[in-house]
């Protein structure tokens, strides 16, 4: 049995922690118990409720969510309830009692067209990966079973995931009318099945770049960090919108120039150089002065 780990992630709401893990504890729902009598069907959930400060237990996909009470601060007990919660996981107990015989997971998937015409955006009504993954061929798709098995359509080029869709840029070969039907039913027969879209070994690998990891480098200067913060909060929404996403790169203070990598529906779209000058880059101006000169897509 692979051993587990959990991090302590900080939200919004400063009553409310998530503790991820390195594997995920849910297949097939999201759940939330306000009390004791609520949790009978999560073992885990119930031992939480025994901590008098426990006000709501959330569990979803490889995290488990905790608000309290304002009896304690979170600062006091966090590290015990991590450990709590380690040595309960890797006993083996059951963290929610799932009905084994329902084979299928209710999950609808809906294609929608991007500004990329190369790349459309599968949507589905679920929650599929924690953060963004992208495949550029099927040997980086080793850690995800569902990318390689759309890597084996002659006509899937690069395959992208995000919290709730999948995007795929095709090759010319194929139009969007006569392989659409294909793509969806495939992703959401999978879905469906309740498989891990990626591994917990890439899940790991992928937290060590995810923009909380970066904010929390001690190499990174106040700067970067300040570009990544508004990258975060006001341009990765609207991106994300057309089945894509952006990541900071580094910035260069001789020149004043921010690097960015370009995923998804964006890496390759026509119009992605008009929203990087007119849009990323103005914004970055606008809202830091002189501090960035040029935004430049690695990979654009």
């Amino acid at each position: 049995m692979e051993e587990f780990i959990i991090t302590v992630v900080p939200t919004k709401n400063p009553a409310i922690l998530k503790f991820e893990t390195n594997h995920f504890i849910t297949k097939n729902n999201n759940y939330e118990f306000k009390n004791i009598d609520e949790a009978k069907i999560s073992p885990l959930a119930q031992q939480l409720f025994y901590l008098p400060f426990i006000k709501t237990v959330y569990i979803s996909g490889n995290f488990i969510g905790l608000e309290r009470y304002d009896i304690v601060e979170w600062d006091d007990v966090k590290d015990s309830v991590a450990q709590q919660l380690v040595d309960y996981l890797n006993a083996g107990e059951p963290v929610v009692k799932e009905d084994e015989n329902q084979k299928k997971v209710a999950v609808t998937v809906y294609a929608e067209v991007t500004p990329n015409p190369s790349v459309m955006k599968f949507v589905t009504n679920k929650r599929i990966v924690p953060t963004t993954f992208e495949f550029k061929n099927i040997d980086e798709a080793k850690d995800s079973e569902l990318a390689k098995q759309l890597f084996m359509l002659p006509f899937v080029k690069e395959v992208f995931f995000d919290v709730n869709y999948v995007s795929i840029n095709k090759y010319d070969v194929a139009e969007w009318d006569d392989i659409t039907l294909e793509l969806r039913e495939k992703i959401r027969d999978f879905i469906a099945d309740g498989k891990e879209v990626v591994s917990a070994k890439s899940l790991q690998k992928q937290k060590t770049t995810a923009p909380e990891a970066q904010l929390e480098d001690a190499n990174l200067d106040d700067i970067s960090k300040q570009i990544i913060d508004i990258l975060e909060e006001y341009v990765k929404p609207a991106v994300a919108s057309d089945g894509g996403n952006i990541l900071f790169k580094s910035y260069e203070g001789d020149t004043k120039t921010v690097n960015v990598i370009l995923q998804g529906a964006c890496s390759g779209c026509p119009s992605s150089t008009y929203t990087l000058k007119n849009g990323i880059e103005t914004m970055l101006k606008n809202m830091m002065g002189d501090m960035v000169n040029e935004v430049v897509a690695l990979n654009g």
